[in-house]
């Protein structure tokens, strides 16, 4: 089942695009969806929110837990 988590800052698919690839290099192997208009990103695959928030923080945006 997925988990979503709200990220504040995404703006554009360049956006959705840097916080997926993000995720993915942290957690490979996940499955991850971005809902733009939402701010919500969706991770199938994992259910560590350490690496999601560290993944997140890290391409510049901001971590606003589950969601």
């Amino acid at each position: 089942m997925a988990k979503k988590y709200s990220v504040m800052g995404m703006t554009c698919g360049g956006c959705a695009s840097a916080v997926t690839k993000a995720i993915m290099a942290a957690a490979p192997g996940t499955d991850v969806d971005v809902d733009l208009d939402a701010k919500l990103v969706s991770v199938e695959g994992l259910e560590d929110d350490a690496t999601v928030q560290k993944a997140v923080e890290g391409a510049g945006f901001v971590y606003g837990g589950p969601g």
